[in-house]
């Protein structure tokens, strides 16, 4: 679970678990739940970072850290999913392959709104443009992790074993 070695599983406390599935303390689907509710912090802190009373004139280095914050943890995210997580999802569970399609599908599709959005950014352009963005990456990042969830949580709480080997850093948002 915590890297490439294929040691096992992460306990709440984010130590490892050596003993294997037997002992594993916490189940991958809940986990994944909690680590897109830490992403949806990251957006809501960047949105928060657009501040109407501020003005339109330019964006603030506060601003662009928060919104790179949200390309770079969102994308290494579903980086991590692409290369490891799908792929067991197919091998494991061939019936899902649609599923899985889809989630690729819309990783993307958001992967060009992050495009866009450190593209705005770059730019300098107005706080309700990038506003905009935001609220976009944030729709269809919610949408996508609504039935994720729906489609994968319970299947990874009950893996047998350790589950996918998943990369270095995946469970703490990139």
């Amino acid at each position: 679970m915590g890297g490439a070695s294929g040691e096992g599983p992460w306990t709440r406390s984010g130590t490892r678990n050596g003993s294997g599935s037997p002992g594993r303390v916490v189940a991958l689907g809940s986990e994944l739940r909690r680590l897109h509710d830490r992403i949806r912090s990251v957006i809501d802190d960047a949105r928060d970072g657009v501040d109407p009373t501020v003005g339109a004139a330019s964006l603030g280095d506060d601003l662009v850290l928060r919104c790179r914050a949200v390309c770079t943890t969102l994308g290494s995210h579903h980086r991590g999913e692409d290369a490891a997580l799908f792929p067991w999802v197919r091998r494991e569970h061939p019936e899902l392959g649609e599923v899985v399609d889809r989630l690729e599908q819309d990783h993307r599709m958001i992967g060009m709104l992050l495009a866009d959005l450190e593209r705005v950014v770059r730019e300098g352009v107005d706080r309700e443009v990038v506003l905009r963005h935001l609220e976009g990456v944030d729709a269809i990042m919610e949408s996508h992790f609504r039935y994720e969830e729906r489609e994968l949580v319970a299947l990874l709480d009950a893996a047998a074993g350790d589950g996918p080997v998943l990369p270095d850093g995946f469970w703490f948002g990139g």
